[in-house]
């Protein structure tokens, strides 16, 4: 049967299970939207900014079984959305982006808006598909979503020229491929269970790749604790992923972010074995590389990943097995506890304690502001079990690490590689997805301004995130890092912001604004602010800027 390649294209997105797609609206794929129209099963959301639109796909990806997917149009409209497609890339988050192009008879041209985007993404995409022939649309589709979600996920971008979509075709919509999962050598296996029975300080890392595979396994998150359990081994989340283990379970080990506190990375490095499942090792949760060293750790170290080329790319491991982490931690559960488990219990109870003081709700006073570890421990009061959390990048995301205790069934969304401008279109995905949801956003005053006015899009869905703003007047991470590298330089000329009322601003989208200007308000404040549901409340919070992080002051 004859369809046009939009139709075969909407076609194929319903048979890949998408329900939403995000965008902003482009001459250069009308097609599409067109055909997208007649899609009762599938959502357009039209939003406000390709970088919005992008960082909503993208969550919308860790959120379900599924790549996330956003369609933007050619040149500024790409170049807009790339922040997110960086993001997802480093982040191992399936992204599938559908990119309007010129017209097949303007190639090379330099048409309006023309580039080439398999030069343009090739370092933050694992595929670029570029389509010219109407008979390959569908398998286009088809293998992006593949390669998307196996493996290693990822970023697809799918290239369609704008004078495709109206051709027609006979090819029929190419069916999802199963996906293809990396497993253990049952040798691996053997040297990783004699190596753990042997250890008396162990420590396990999990990340994100563990992340991808509890997306589509109910029993994972179970099964990580049952293996922390039945082992007797500490658990750490690493960086951003902090809803990966029970933070009230004996077993957890301490967060392993940015900077760990001097405390708990003096104690972790008295460790005789590291086991990291499923987390890249980034300078970020090496600590700079120092812990482990990089590239000959100094203590043993198991690297088990999906992706094989990234075992073993930057550290040297001892053993190094290229599989999933859910896969091996089933191995070892299915080999039965280990006699002598318990010469551990005292390492793993060490490690615990020192979480569970860094944990404890104290904070100092300040007098230039509201202490935001005070407005936080406010908000995890309220925190449904289910709830999801989103997180901007800036050192006000600190105080959402060291305060907040995640529980399993929650879920927390962020830019793992630090991208600003992830935490309100991450909501507004969030509260799409599942619109009973609590969703509650953390952003500073930098990156509001920089996609909170997607709260226009969750105006326009009817969706209501809490969106918390940190207003400290400033670009406060890069004023931590001016006085670290140039201490008693003057840096406030580069890093100082003049705000807007954060609670008028979003009066205008006609969402609820509430300010908080002294600590004497953050209790009432936060719970009227739990008490509305029937639209977003924005909550703009005067924080000091001379607490500059959870862990460290002016």
């Amino acid at each position: 049967m004859a369809r046009t390649v939009s139709r075969l294209l909407a076609d194929s997105l319903e048979a890949h299970d998408i329900d939403i797609i995000y965008c902003v609206p482009g001459e250069s794929y009308l097609g599409l939207t067109d055909a997208l129209a007649d899609k009762n099963s599938i959502q357009l959301v039209v939003c406000r900014h390709e970088g919005g639109a992008a960082f909503m796909a993208v969550a919308d990806g860790r959120l379900r079984d599924r790549a996330g997917v956003a369609v933007v149009s050619r040149g500024p409209g790409l170049a807009n959305a790339m922040v997110a497609i960086h993001s997802a890339f480093h982040d191992a988050t399936p992204l599938v982006m559908l990119v309007g192009q010129v017209e097949r008879k303007d190639f090379g041209r330099l048409a309006l808006q023309e580039q080439n985007y398999s030069r343009l993404l090739s370092d933050i995409t694992k595929l670029v598909i570029e389509v010219n022939e109407p008979e390959q649309a569908s398998e286009a589709i088809a293998r992006a979503f593949h390669v998307a979600e196996s493996g290693l996920p990822g970023p697809v971008a799918v290239i369609l020229p704008e004078d495709l979509f109206d051709e027609t075709t006979e090819a029929p919509v190419d069916l999802p491929r199963p996906k293809v999962h990396a497993g253990p050598r049952a040798e691996d296996l053997d040297r990783l269970a004699a190596m753990l029975a042997a250890s008396e300080r162990p420590l396990v890392y999990v990340g994100g790749a563990m992340a991808a595979d509890a997306v589509g396994d109910a029993e994972a998150f179970a099964d990580l604790v049952r293996f922390s359990e039945e082992w007797v081994v500490p658990v750490s989340p690493t960086h951003r992923r902090p809803a990966l283990f029970d933070a009230g379970h004996p077993n957890y080990g301490g967060y392993v972010g940015i900077r760990v506190p001097a405390a708990q990375i003096g104690e972790m490095k008295k460790s005789d074995l590291l086991l990291c499942l499923g987390e890249r090792m980034t300078d970020t949760v090496s600590q700079a590389y120092t812990f482990p060293t990089a590239p000959q750790p100094q203590l043993p170290f198991v690297h088990v990943f999906p992706d094989p080329n990234e075992v073993g790319r930057v550290f040297r491991p001892e053993l190094g097995i290229p599989a999933t982490p859910l896969s091996v931690i089933r191995a070892l559960l299915a080999k039965g506890r280990p006699a002598g488990a318990e010469k551990r219990r005292g390492w793993v109870e060490g490690l615990n304690a020192i979480h569970r003081k860094l944990m404890a709700p104290e904070w100092a006073a300040t007098t230039d502001g509201v202490n935001f570890a005070q407005v936080v421990v406010e908000i995890g009061k309220h925190l449904a079990p289910n709830a999801a959390v989103t997180s901007d990048a800036g050192n006000f995301s600190s105080f959402i690490h060291r305060y907040i205790g995640f529980k399993p069934g929650m879920s927390f969304l962020s830019s793992v590689v630090g991208a600003m401008g992830a935490g309100v279109p991450m909501a507004v995905a969030a509260c799409l997805r599942d619109r009973e949801r609590q969703v509650v956003s953390f952003s500073g005053d930098g990156g509001t301004l920089m996609t909170g006015n997607e709260l226009a899009t969750a105006r326009m869905y009817g969706v209501n995130p809490i969106l918390i703003v940190s207003d400290n007047k400033s670009y406060g991470t890069i004023s931590m890092h001016h006085i670290n590298r140039y201490p008693g330089r003057p840096y406030n000329a580069a890093t100082d912001l003049r705000n807007p009322d954060f609670s008028a601003w979003a009066r205008a989208f006609g969402a609820e604004g509430i300010t908080i200007g002294s600590e004497a308000e953050v209790g009432p404040k936060i719970a009227q602010a739990f008490a509305i549901k029937d639209r977003p409340v924005v909550v703009h919070v005067h924080s000091s800027a001379e607490q500059m992080s959870a862990w460290r002051r002016k």
